[in-house]
């Protein structure tokens, strides 16, 4: 269809900005992104996931460069968890745009970092990931400090800065590659993100297809999360980033937390910051993130 023709090069026009000389990235040629983009054309509909046993063998080796590797703007190691800090892993659409959100939040991030997550190859490449032949979304992983940020902080920004709704791809990024999810580490993660996924479906009025699932069940595949080449890394806050952005945020800001959350947990996990944030700060219809500045959002400006 024309439809899918158009969503299908608007893809890949963003695979090759991202890999062009001229943003000082690698240049490389994608048979397999090709190979899926014919793949997609040819059958039409929503993508499906590769099945576990068909996807690309992938690696040993971890991605080089990421070691020792500093967020290029909060400065801290991007795979240090210290004491007494916890992680959250999702995917809601390209992962430029996910993580700035999130690196933004005025405090209690220690780092943002992007990769691919939920798949069966280990080790992918972006080549790999775009291909769909992996089963990876692309994602962002979060260690924040759950004493000066809650996780439903986290969360509520995950739920507004995307379409939710949208099945395999967000915007005009089509692919199970774009797949919204959230993946859990613990069951108080589980029981918020359910509890505020039900919330939002009736905000929204159709039905959610986030993935929701345990980080566990990707152990046997060597594990969820698998970092994304350095260049990706805070590519937004980088000289000579391009500003794009398929994310498709629908404007309608999540419940109060005390209309959703389980009773159990309202203490523990009560938001860190107002509603007078969301309201000045908070991701708008369309998508907004991407021309923010890159600095941290003062805490206390709203």
């Amino acid at each position: 269809s024309t439809h899918s023709h158009s969503n299908t090069l608007t893809s890949y026009n963003k695979f090759h900005l991202a890999t062009s000389p001229s943003s000082n990235k690698p240049q490389t040629s994608s048979s397999l992104r090709m190979i899926s983009s014919l793949l997609d054309l040819l059958g039409g509909g929503d993508p499906t996931l590769i099945e576990p046993e068909k996807a690309l063998p992938g690696r040993s080796q971890k991605m080089p460069n990421i070691d020792g590797l500093r967020h290029y703007v909060l400065g801290n190691d991007i795979q240090q968890v210290p004491d007494g800090y916890k992680v959250a892993v999702f995917a809601n659409g390209c992962f430029w745009g996910s993580e700035k959100g999130i690196w933004r939040l005025p405090k209690g991030i220690h780092s943002t970092a992007v990769g691919y997550c939920a798949g069966f190859t280990p080790n992918p490449t972006y080549e790999e990931a775009c291909s769909g032949m992996t089963g990876h979304t692309e994602g962002v992983r979060v260690v924040y400090d759950p004493k000066q940020v809650s996780f439903v902080d986290i969360l509520r920004w995950f739920w507004e800065a995307h379409d939710p709704t949208s099945g395999m791809g967000q915007g005009n990024d089509r692919g199970t590659q774009y797949r919204s999810g959230f993946y859990y580490f613990d069951d108080e993660q589980k029981r918020l993100i359910e509890a505020s996924k039900d919330a939002y479906e009736t905000q929204i009025g159709r039905p959610i297809t986030t993935e929701i699932a345990p980080a566990s069940d990707y152990d046997k595949y060597g594990g969820l999360w698998y970092y994304a080449e350095s260049y990706h890394q805070q590519y937004l806050a980088k000289p000579g980033s391009r500003p794009y952005c398929s994310a498709q945020p629908q404007g309608i800001p999540l419940a109060p937390f005390e209309e959703w959350a389980p009773n159990d947990l309202k203490e523990a996990h009560a938001p860190t910051l107002p509603e007078a944030f969301w309201k000045k700060h908070g991701p708008k219809k369309g998508c907004s993130v991407v021309n923010s500045p890159n600095d941290l959002i003062e805490f206390g400006d709203w």
